[in-house]
């Protein structure tokens, strides 16, 4: 039987990591130029190029992203089993990217922030952009976390539940349809606005009129949540959107609302991370943090 550098992995696991060789020598502790020596051993290996030039980067062939499924989890229980102490937050450093809308960003950064100052001083949590791609940002370890409507379930994948996102029909109080419920023909006659997080100009709500063959007039979109208040108040347009976006601009009596004229389900949020990683103790941490700030900031808004 051919004998299996196991040294190979953990570089391995590392460069898939970092996306990048020399962020990998680093956390390693190696040259730059041994950890190349050991990419050449494993392409040699493993009969495949591992990693090839992406402008300044490297990207993980096909190969190398099924290996790193298959590897991260049983190297997670190594590590765990070769350190038994627990993650101390009071001392960690380690730097976590969450991928995550504005809206998620304006719930959660400012208390999750007080956490950090007051117990875990050296952890540092960067936002990244989040549209539709849950699954490759995580597979390819571009995100520690996501917190957004959970996609279709992978055996890769792992998820918990936050809360549900009620629609509601959202406008101005000096807007027409105001002051009543609103009827389908009413709906569709509209002028909407849409968040589009991807740039289609196309959403949930579109696909349940087209069922139905009916067609709205989109008659704006935006790329972020934090404008929805400001453009509704200020001009002709409706919008259908998850009532906790705009909850602070409901309560303040800044917009009408006023249920669908159709039927739509609630949007799940969720935290989604990759199984690799379902045994790392700071991750935990992260995500326990999070589900606490949910439960105990947003518990009175989302009975709503």
């Amino acid at each position: 039987m051919k004998q299996v550098d196991l040294n190979l992995f953990v570089i391995f696991d590392a460069i898939m990591r970092e996306q990048s060789i020399t962020a990998a020598a680093e956390q390693l502790a190696m040259t730059q130029p041994s950890v190349s020596n050991a990419v050449s051993r494993m392409r040699h290996a493993w009969g495949d190029p591992l990693f090839v030039k992406q402008g300044r980067g490297i990207k993980p062939t096909p190969m190398a992203l099924r290996l790193w499924q298959q590897i991260g989890q049983p190297l997670e229980q190594i590590t765990e089993a070769a350190n038994q102490h627990k993650f101390d937050a009071s001392t960690s450093k380690r730097t976590f990217r969450i991928a995550l809308t504005d809206f998620a960003v304006d719930v959660l950064w400012l208390p999750l922030r007080a956490i950090i100052e007051q117990e875990a001083k050296g952890i540092d949590i960067h936002a990244i952009p989040y549209a539709v791609n849950a699954s490759s940002l995580l597979k390819e370890a571009d995100a520690d976390l996501i917190i957004d409507i959970s996609p279709t379930p992978e055996p890769s994948l792992c998820a918990t539940k936050l809360f549900d996102n009620d629609y509601v029909c959202a406008m101005s109080h000096q807007h027409p349809l105001a002051g009543k419920a609103i009827d389908m023909e009413s709906f569709i006659q509209a002028d909407h606005l849409l968040v589009s997080l991807s740039g289609e100009a196309s959403g949930i709500v579109d696909e349940v009129l087209a069922k139905q063959g009916l067609k709205r007039r989109l008659a704006c979109t935006v790329n972020h949540f934090s404008c929805i208040p400001r453009m509704l108040t200020n001009s002709q347009l409706i919008t259908i959107i998850p009532r906790p976006i705009i909850e602070h601009s409901i309560n303040a009596k800044d917009l009408f609302i006023t249920p669908p004229p159709f039927t739509i389900s609630p949007a799940p949020i969720s935290m989604i991370w990759h199984r690799r990683n379902d045994r790392d103790l700071g991750l935990k941490w992260l995500r326990e943090n999070i589900l606490k700030i949910v439960e105990d900031e947003l518990e009175k808004s989302l009975k709503h």
